[in-house]
């Protein structure tokens, strides 16, 4: 038999139009489906043995076939857009047109498509029906969740086609393509800013006008970035998605965890030019900067105090008011700092994260460490101006400039010993009680 009669010539197939109450390919599949429901099994009218499997994929060929056949006949006027389908252009169309059928009966929303409508409700409603099963996140989305999980699993399925760049959010690549292209199609009307992105022009323009529309439902917290929103939402949800792959350690925002894997790394990328002081994050190189500056930008109103950073400030204001929030449920210890807490916690929990890389030493406070490291290096950085005395740690410093100044700051309340080291008047008590 000639093949060329075997072969069905593509202008041969059915063609679907638009508008049809019944096409020949759905005629067939009726007539199939008449013979499933009929009183003749297919088996006995066809002489064939049913396989489902074989069915399903001569129906996924079938319907591949007519896809590929089809003529886009329905065409943008407004731009290239074509689709087979007339339902696909009048949505399409609305782009164009700003037309949004679709309206929130519980406030002014509209939208172009009835599943945007519906995603909106979600948040009258609250419902949260998609959770993760690695933590307590939840969303109305199921998109939303899929994205979310990308943070537990480390999938990045969109990729930069320029360098090594990947990301699990396709808006990330889109923002990051701009850095090759440098293009920034977005400007401000009222000043020079310009930008790669619709959403980043729309935060700057509510700076102009002084607009917060993103407010928290928990706490009245409000801000003209959606994504700070969504950041400070975990302070309530706990969430906490970024995780560390080599500890326990997790975090709200991607940011902290590139500080935080510092630690591992040992790397300190920011360097002082005027002394050599390294870090590991931009921020502490700005303050440290301010310190051969000389500029305190946080004064206190009640002293001459001054600060380098507001953290400093509000640890000092405590000395005024004399304010002691933080608590330890263990044994009642209270601080005006929550870092002391922190710190004073380990006592109880024996945790200590700071661990000495070249032998089996580690510590509650990094300190602690940096005094622990100084016997392996040999470092002795802190000096007396007076007599040339050296140590590896500042409190030692500290101690012996008292020395110079006669300053006795600790004084037995039995008798009118006094001395200048703190162990001193330990040892000194225990004559006392024994």
């Amino acid at each position: 038999m000639d093949e060329r009669n075997d072969a069905v010539g593509v202008h041969r197939l059915p063609t679907v139009h638009h508008g049809d109450k019944t096409s020949s390919i759905e005629k067939s599949d009726t007539g199939r489906q008449q013979n499933k429901e009929g009183d003749i099994p297919c088996e006995e009218t066809c002489g064939v043995k049913s396989d489902n499997h074989a069915q399903v994929k001569t129906k996924q060929t079938d319907r591949l076939a007519v896809k590929r056949t089809v003529d886009k006949r329905f065409a943008c006027t407004e731009c290239d857009y074509r689709t087979a389908s007339k339902a696909n252009l009048l949505r399409h169309t609305r782009k164009h047109t700003g037309e949004k059928p679709y309206k929130c009966d519980q406030c002014d929303y509209s939208a172009a498509l009835e599943g945007t409508l519906d995603r909106h409700m979600a948040k009258h409603t609250g419902e949260k029906p998609f959770m993760c099963g690695k933590c307590v996140y939840r969303t109305a989305y199921k998109d939303h969740l899929t994205r979310h999980m990308r943070t537990h699993t480390g999938v990045k399925p969109f990729k930069c086609d320029q360098c090594t760049f990947s990301t699990a959010w396709k808006c990330n690549l889109d923002q990051h393509m701009t850095k090759h292209t440098g293009e920034k199609a977005y400007k401000c009307n009222v000043c020079d800013y310009c930008t790669a992105l619709k959403r980043s022009l729309d935060e700057h323009m509510a700076k102009h006008k002084g607009e917060k529309p993103y407010l928290c439902q928990h706490c009245g917290y409000r801000t003209a970035a959606r994504s700070k929103l969504s950041v400070h939402r975990r302070t309530h949800t706990g969430v906490k998605p970024y995780m560390c792959d080599q500890c326990n350690y997790s975090a709200t925002q991607k940011c902290n965890l590139d500080k935080h894997m510092f630690t591992h790394s040992g790397e300190k990328p920011y360097m002082c030019g005027e002394c050599g002081y390294r870090t590991a994050y931009k921020g502490d190189l700005t303050v440290h900067m301010r310190r051969h500056t000389g500029v305190n930008l946080f004064n206190c109103d009640q002293c001459t105090f001054s600060a380098v950073k507001k953290g400093m400030l509000d640890q000092h204001m405590a000395t005024h008011t004399g304010e002691k929030p933080f608590m330890c449920g263990e044994c009642g210890y209270r601080t005006a700092q929550r870092s002391n807490l922190t710190v004073h916690m380990r006592s109880h929990t024996g945790v200590k994260p700071y661990k000495c890389d070249q032998c089996d030493y580690s510590a509650a406070k990094k300190s602690h460490l940096d005094s622990h490291m100084a016997k392996h290096t040999g470092e002795k950085p802190f000096a007396c101006v007076e007599c040339g005395y050296r140590t590896a740690h500042k409190s030692n410093l500290t101690v012996h400039m008292r020395t110079h100044t006669g300053e006795r700051r600790y004084t037995c309340d039995q008798c009118h010993y006094s001395v200048t080291d703190k162990r001193h008047l330990k040892k000194h008590l225990d004559k006392h009680t024994s």
